[in-house]
This record gives C-alpha cells, structure tokens and sequence, in this order.
C-alpha cells in the first residue's frame, strides 16, 4: 500500500511540475478550492463551479489559470470575486444571467494575464468595457448587444479572434471606429445581426469574416481592397441579388472559400482565380452559360442545389473547373 502511495505522490508531483507549479502552490490550491466548486488533482490550476446553479461567483483562490462557472445564475461579475485570480487565462461564463451593469468596473481589466473570455448568451447590451490587453480570443455570441463603445478595443492588439454573432447590432452600430486597435484579428463574426449593409472599418488582418443570417443587399465596389488576407466569406441568408454584387468585387487573389447560399442571385457572379469552395445553392440561379468564370482552375468544390439551373451542366463550363472534385446540383 505503501508503495501505490508512494507511486500516486510521484504521479502527482509530476503534473504539478508539468504545470509549473511549485508542490507547495500545488497544495495551497486544493485547501483554497471553493466548497462549490471542484479542483481536480489532475488538473490543479483548474477550477470548475459549471452547472451548480451559483447566484453569484465565490472567491477565486490564486493561481487558478482555468476557471469554468458557465451554465449559472450568476447576475454580477464581482471584482471583489475574483481579486485573488490574477493568473486567470481562461475565463468560462457562457449561459449565465449577466448584463452590462452586472459587469463591474475593473473585474476585467485587472486580469493582466486572461487570454480567453468567453460570455455567450448572457443579457449583455453592450461590449465590456474596459477589457484586458491580453485577450485573445473574446467571445460574446447570443447576447442582446447593440453597442460597441468608443475605443473599447484599442490596445487589444493580441485579440485574433472576435465573436459577436446573434446580437443586436444595426448599421450605425458598427463604425469605421468600432474596431480600432484589433490590428491582428483573423476571425470576426457578425452572424445573425441586424445589419442591411456590409461591416466598415474591418482590420486590414481579417482573414475570416462571417455576416450570416443578416439583411445585407449589396457590396459595395471596391470593398476588399483593404482586406488583402480575406480566405473566408460567408454571407449566406441574406437578400443580396445579382444587382448588389459588382462584378469584380470578389477578385481578391486571397480568397479561399467563399458561401452566398440562400440569397437572391440570378448569376453566377465573378469569382477569383484562387478559389476553391464556392456555394450558391438556393437563389435564383437559372444558367452558367455566361457566367465569365474561365479563369478559375482551382476550384473544387462547387454548390448549386436549390436553383433553377438544370444538369447537365455545359461541358465546356465543366472543363474549365478542371479540379473539381465535387459539385451539388
């Protein structure tokens, strides 16, 4: 018995090193633990008060790097709470009941180390403010936002990923401002907003923009010419129509994977000669007889389900996409 003991002591010294945590630290952390919460001895900088129906967040000892408390009740982010958790790098308050007033001043922006925020389906109206320049990746989905305050972002420049889908934000909500200081976002989502027109002020960095589910009826002329990393578009369940889609405006070399599914196109439009997914299944789409696409002999991946265009599709279109591998009619 002895020997297993001895065995379990080691086993555990060593996923404490492996987390770089002095054996000390280690033990401190286990005693610190909240009565409502669990800090596995596996995982000691890990502390999970997910799924307890907590009102509020109990203190947070130190040293805690992970802490997951989504799938609460929790009404306010205390800077009181988490005063001790100066280490956090991930912080999980997804499904909780918090808004914008809830969150109070510098509960956020003391955690000089919090990489990952994520505080989807919440009651928030607006963007916390201030955040931590350490973000990088800030996840918001699913609130009822329809505010990003002025300068909220700048200085965040290690946020590479920026998830605001299924909120309220309209037109006049998102500024040529709104995203300032975001100079290395890759990933931004605007999915199921209320936006009519196409987002202003995008970083030159984006590389994947996702607009689904708005009511965006046109693109304007020239409007990735300052976007020169775009790989991934989707703007699908929108009312764009084949009137809204200039003709060169998808010429971006960049440009990977590119959906319009369920919009309102009668052609298709001009596509770039790097791409290699295209979706356009349910709009209008009659024909592609004319659709002026020779120059794209990478595409593989093709949709066209949902249109009134009828196999067989022109031999010689189909030679022109010579590495297509799949296409949906």
């Amino acid at each position: 018995m002895s020997r297993l003991l001895s065995l379990l002591c080691l086993c555990l010294v060593g996923q404490v090193l492996s987390q770089d945590m002095p054996f000390e630290e280690y033990i401190a952390q286990i005693q610190a633990c909240p009565k409502e919460c669990r800090c596995p001895a596996n995982f000691p900088r890990a502390v999970y008060c997910d799924n307890k129906g907590l009102k509020s967040i109990p203190n947070i000892p130190p040293h805690t790097w992970y802490l997951y408390l989504q799938n609460n009740l929790i009404e306010v982010l205390s800077a009181d709470a988490l005063r001790n958790a100066t280490e956090l790098r991930w912080l999980n308050l997804n499904r909780n009941k918090i808004n914008t007033n809830g969150v109070q001043e510098g509960a956020l922006s003391a955690m000089s180390h919090l990489a990952h925020l994520y505080m989807d389906e919440n009651l928030l109206s607006s963007v916390p403010n201030p955040l931590p320049a350490s973000l990088e990746h800030l996840r918001l989905s699913h609130n009822r936002i329809s505010s990003i305050p002025a300068r909220v972002f700048i200085g965040l420049d290690k946020l590479n990923l920026l998830d605001l889908q299924g909120n309220k934000l309209m037109d006049d909500d998102v500024t040529e401002v709104s995203f300032k200081g975001l100079t290395n976002l890759v990933q931004i989502n605007l999915a199921k907003n209320q936006l009519s027109s196409m987002p202003i002020g995008l970083p030159p960095s984006t590389t994947q923009l996702f607009l689904d589910g708005n009511n965006i009826e046109k693109i304007p002329t020239g409007f990735f010419k300052d976007l020169p990393n775009m790989a991934f578009l989707r703007l699908n369940h929108n009312k764009l129509g084949s009137s809204g889609v200039p003709k060169d405006v998808f010429n971006v070399s960049s440009i990977l994977d590119l959906q319009l599914s369920h919009n309102q196109l009668t052609e298709v439009p001009f596509i770039p000669s790097g791409l290699e997914q295209l979706h356009l299944d349910h709009n209008n789409i009659k024909t592609m007889q004319d659709s002026d696409n020779d120059s794209v002999p990478r595409l593989r991946y093709l949709r066209l389900d949902g249109n009134t265009i009828k196999p067989p599709i022109p031999r010689d279109v189909i030679l022109c996409f010579r590495l297509l591998r799949s296409i949906v009619i």
